[in-house]
């Protein structure tokens, strides 16, 4: 099929060249002109594993090419819209700028026939009751003798798994229209799809509202179970119980699972915060705030876990940050990503600094971005660089590379043996038989 996809940030890049891969013809549309150089040339503008590859194999097909000229995408036949919907400036609700103007930007190109619609297709994630308002948008906007229908279609990506779940996700939710047209809309998704859809993946079938609804209901319940096992940990803490080895005992219990029980330093990024408090606005707009206070509390013991960070590097540091030398192992949100939207290694790494320490960060993807947000942070370019002579060393994101260090040998490079462990990711029996004060969040003090 002919596909456009508007949009080419981390969603639209991904989703454009997975189409691709899947035998499409697509053209990925962005304002940003060297995102799109990038692009073009078959670079990834950011770090995923399996994009770089994914787009050095579709590029010699000639199936897929990049370009800021919205009408590149008149001759096609499914339309993806992926920007960003990002938390509004001094608010929880979320800003649709990006979406408004790309459906607008879009719609005078749409040259579907009553006999062959063309089909929007929304998938970033938005309030309930957006794609009804968009619908009648496209309507509004569509050239003297179009015809096009719109759906709403959510993504589940998660970071570092990105390529892997667009080709082979574990659902598609369709969001459609009533009657005919929601049967023409399902029938092009259904093409689009096609492969994944023909190894069995399930598929769900729904109206605008529901559909809007599901993104922001997972991610909800999922930021819900991460703040209930760090509570727990907080609990853990005052009676020096180990949130592990509580968090394993009830991750047996079918009805409540393990995944998701991590405790540490809580959740960040670009998605589970904002898309909570856009829940938290959109649900007052519509009367129903009560039904969501809890998300509130949800926020509030997430965001509790950077401050107790903070107060226990204070509390091994003997009461005071002031001089201290602090290494920061991970900027990231999360391993195998470079995103430091909402870090919460990032933010206890800056009021470390804030409070008189000297701060050295240092991931093995994301310090180029940390940098240039954060230019008053000092950063290494390798964790033997971060840790020398440090007087307290900190893993506050979960890459592979810091599970895998030697205690012994990076015992030898550091000033003190404190080690501070922001995601349970180390053993804290092997840290302290190489002579290191271990702390963790939720976990007994040893």
């Amino acid at each position: 099929m002919r596909i456009s996809v508007i949009g080419c940030g981390y969603l639209g890049a991904v989703h454009a060249a997975c189409m691709a891969e899947l035998g499409h013809d697509v053209v990925g549309i962005d304002v940003d002109e060297r995102k799109v150089e990038l692009l073009s040339a078959g670079k990834a503008p950011f770090y995923e594993p399996g994009l770089p590859e994914l787009l050095e194999r579709v590029a010699g097909t000639g199936r897929l090419r990049f370009t800021t000229d919205m009408a590149e995408a008149a001759d096609a036949q499914v339309h993806f819209v992926c920007v960003g919907t990002p938390q509004r400036k001094g608010e929880y609700a979320a800003d649709l700028t990006y979406v408004d103007a790309a459906v607008d930007a879009l719609a005078p190109h749409l040259r579907g026939t009553a006999d062959a619609p063309v089909l929007v297709v929304g998938k970033s994630t938005v309030p309930v009751g957006t794609a009804a308002r968009l619908a009648d948008r496209v309507q509004e906007l569509l050239p003297e003798g179009g015809h096009a229908l719109l759906a709403w279609n959510p993504e589940f990506l998660r970071e570092g798994f990105a390529v892997q779940d667009t080709l082979t996700p574990d659902r598609f939710v369709y969001g459609l229209p009533d009657g005919d047209a929601g049967a023409t809309a399902k029938a092009l998704l259904d093409e689009v799809y096609a492969t994944p859809l023909g190894a069995g993946t399930p598929l769900v079938t729904t109206d605008y509202a529901t559909a809007e609804l599901v993104k922001v209901a997972a991610n909800s319940f999922l930021a819900t179970k991460i703040s209930f096992i760090n509570a727990m940990a907080e609990v853990c803490e005052k009676v020096n119980a180990d949130v592990v080895a509580l968090a394993d005992a009830i991750g047996h219990d079918a009805r409540i699972g393990r995944r998701f029980l991590n405790a540490g330093l809580g959740f960040g990024g670009g998605c589970l915060p904002k898309d909570i408090r856009a829940f938290m606005a959109r649900a007052g707009e519509l009367g129903v705030d009560q039904a969501l206070t809890f998300l509130r509390d949800v926020d509030d013991i997430n965001m509790r876990r950077r401050q107790r960070m903070v107060e226990l590097t204070r509390e091994v540091c003997e009461g005071s940050l002031l001089g201290r030398r602090i290494a920061v192992l991970g900027a990231a949100f999360k391993p195998n990503s470079d995103d430091i939207r909402d870090s919460p290694a990032l933010s206890v790494a800056a009021q470390l600094r804030l409070q008189g320490g000297h701060v050295t960060v240092y991931d093995p993807q994301a310090v180029e971005n940390a940098a240039r947000a954060w230019p008053d942070l000092r950063f290494a370019a390798s964790a033997d660089e971060a840790v020398a002579g440090a007087d307290v060393v900190l893993l506050l994101t979960e890459w592979q590379e810091f599970r895998d260090l030697d205690p012994v040998a990076l015992g030898e490079q550091v000033a003190h043996r404190r080690l501070l462990d922001g995601r349970n990711a180390l053993d804290p029996a092997t840290w302290r038989a190489a002579g290191w004060t271990y702390r963790a969040l939720g976990r007994p003090r040893g």
